[in-house]
């Protein structure tokens, strides 16, 4: 288990250096593609729903779904279930933008995975989430940490 958390933790280092080079200087921050890219897949949310899907608090993401929409990227539309929390809403010019980030990693994902077979992609992908939805359970881990302390 350690193994796959160590190469995980380097892929992701991997992945973000190079991904201002990849994606250009328009698309800077991790945060900024995660949010775009779950938009785009997933439609429109409020701020406190993206935050809780990243794991992190609405206060960290609200600055960065103001700037993409001053950007327009996005849209902050009115919420008939919640009166201060808007639903953020994708432009056409933020999914023109996904689609671009979707194109180079296509590309680059192919080049970098020759030799490793579909199949070994789809187990290791279905594995990464499996232990992903672990960790989403708080009460599965945090007894476990506290107790190695």
């Amino acid at each position: 288990m350690q193994e796959v958390v160590d190469e995980t933790i380097a892929l992701y280092q991997w992945l973000a250096w190079v991904a201002d080079d990849l994606y250009g200087p328009d698309a800077r921050g991790a945060a900024r593609r995660w949010t775009l890219r779950r938009l785009a897949r997933e439609g429109a949310q409020t701020v406190p729903a993206l935050a809780k899907g990243r794991a992190v608090r609405r206060q960290t993401l609200q600055p960065i779904v103001d700037a993409l929409a001053a950007e327009r990227l996005v849209t902050l539309e009115p919420n008939a279930a919640h009166a201060r929390s808007p639903l953020v809403t994708i432009t056409g010019r933020g999914l023109a933008m996904v689609d671009r980030f979707d194109r180079v990693d296509r590309a680059v994902l192919g080049a970098v995975s020759r030799g490793i077979g579909a199949r070994e992609l789809a187990v290791t992908a279905t594995t990464l989430r499996a232990l992903r939805t672990a960790f989403e359970l708080t009460a599965r881990w945090r007894p476990a940490a506290l107790a190695a302390v």
